[in-house]
């Protein structure tokens, strides 16, 4: 195969990639070994940085963009008359030891169009791993995706080599999916993301008892979902994302605003804006969900189905809970301290220190570093009044949105359009 031919290859199935946004590789500690080739980047989405300060990348690509299917909202779909390509499992593993050798990448990140059927595709795709790990002793990071309806003996077989695996549910709803994929079935997204969760699970109870049991999928499993492509509300989309954390113990759920690639009566028009704000404040609900203490109900729910657009979830819930405020910094439990806008888990932590050595003021906090433009409407502090005790909840969001600088802070308006 010419040179020329591998780099056409690589232009297509690299950007025929670009739309999968579940790439992390957080949460992997597979270590180099046996004079092995790259260490598990750790944490990484391509271009990103690492909790020690590193900046990784990952070798991104599909095995093909052939598919036997015809999703209305995917660019590989066989009806789309664009460029196929694919690689030979050689090729794909030549590619990844050769950009890690010339420090291009620290992990690959594979994915394919399901092309003959999905056994098929995903044995080509657990065969670049593993060729990967016991012939190249490649010891980075792999994230292979697996492809809906593939058995449980090849799921089980990804996980041995792969540091993550994830099945994107791509569309929020069954009915969604109905609309956009009529010919693929919910339950052959959730068969492999149960046994990968039923997998872990007796992994880490054997390794209790025998140190040298084979590890599998360290990094666990993600999901992705597309958002704006069909008419689910934020609050369809949030409570189909805790299920998913729930019932299968989803490393992460990723949010990929719809880019427009189709002309077609179901979707949005081609030229549409991506939904990037919409997109945003899902990323911030999912993580108020996850690290903050906050139950999907009080964010969103049949009063409240779709998140504000102009204001941060959890500003957005203390204006509409101004009854739990002011909470006084010096005796507020940390779930509470959690709960008011603007600060992070990091102040949180910073105040709780710094109160059991004195009362806390306003000036205490600025001089450990607690942000208080927007978290001064919601707290008092030692020595002080609450000074807007007769603001509106609407006073106190124009205040605040008067100071803002967010980076969408001009998408606004556009962006509201999108909602109508």
């Amino acid at each position: 195969m010419s040179f020329e031919r591998i780099k056409e290859k690589l232009n297509i199935l690299a950007d025929a990639a670009k739309y999968d946004v579940s790439c992390s590789s957080s949460g992997s500690t597979r270590g180099n070994k046996n004079k092995g080739l790259g260490d598990s980047t750790g944490m990484g989405i391509c271009h990103t940085y690492t909790e020690d300060g590193r900046c990784v990348s990952l070798l991104k690509i599909l095995l093909t963009n052939h598919c036997i299917f015809d999703c209305a909202y995917c660019v590989t779909r066989k009806s789309n008359d664009i460029k196929r390509a694919a690689f030979k499992i050689q090729e794909a593993v030549d590619l990844t030891i050769n950009f890690y050798r010339r420090n291009y990448i620290e992990g690959l990140f594979l994915s394919s169009g399901i092309f003959k059927s999905p056994d098929y595709t995903m044995e080509r795709l657990v065969a670049v791993a593993k060729k990967l790990r016991l012939e190249e002793n490649f010891n980075g990071y792999i994230h292979l995706k697996s492809i809906p309806g593939a058995s449980d003996e090849l799921m089980y077989e990804a996980g041995l080599y792969a540091d993550r695996l994830s099945v994107n549910i791509e569309v929020p709803t069954i009915s969604g999916l109905k609309l956009l994929a009529p010919d693929k079935k919910h339950e052959d997204f959730t068969k492999p993301m149960l046994k990968v969760k039923n997998e872990i699970l007796i992994y880490k109870a054997e390794k209790k008892i025998t140190k040298s049991t084979p590890i599998y999928a360290p990094a666990g499993q993600s999901t992705q979902m597309i958002i704006g492509a069909t008419g689910e509300s934020d609050k369809d989309i949030m409570y189909s994302a805790t299920h998913y954390y729930k019932n299968y113990n989803m490393k992460r759920v990723y949010y990929s605003g719809y880019v427009p690639v189709a002309d077609d009566s179901r979707l949005p028009a081609i030229g549409s804006q991506v939904p990037m704000l919409r997109e945003n404040r899902l990323y911030q609900t999912d993580w108020l969900l996850r690290f903050y203490g906050f139950g999907v109900k009080e964010i969103l729910n049949d009063t409240h189905p779709n998140l504000d657009i102009d204001v941060d979830p959890k500003l957005s819930w203390a204006l509409r809970n101004l009854s739990q405020f002011p909470i006084d910094v010096n005796t507020a439990e940390p779930r509470m301290l959690a709960r008011i806008p603007g600060l992070g888990m990091n102040s949180v932590y910073k105040i709780i220190n710094a109160r059991k050595y004195r009362k806390l003021t306003f000036d205490h906090l600025k001089k450990i570093g607690v942000a208080l433009n927007r978290a001064k409407y919601f707290m008092v502090c030692s020595g002080n009044d609450y000074a807007h005790k007769d603001l509106q909840a609407i006073q106190i969001k124009g205040l605040i949105l008067q100071n803002s600088q967010g980076k969408f802070r001009n998408n606004y308006s556009s962006q509201l359009s999108l909602f109508n």
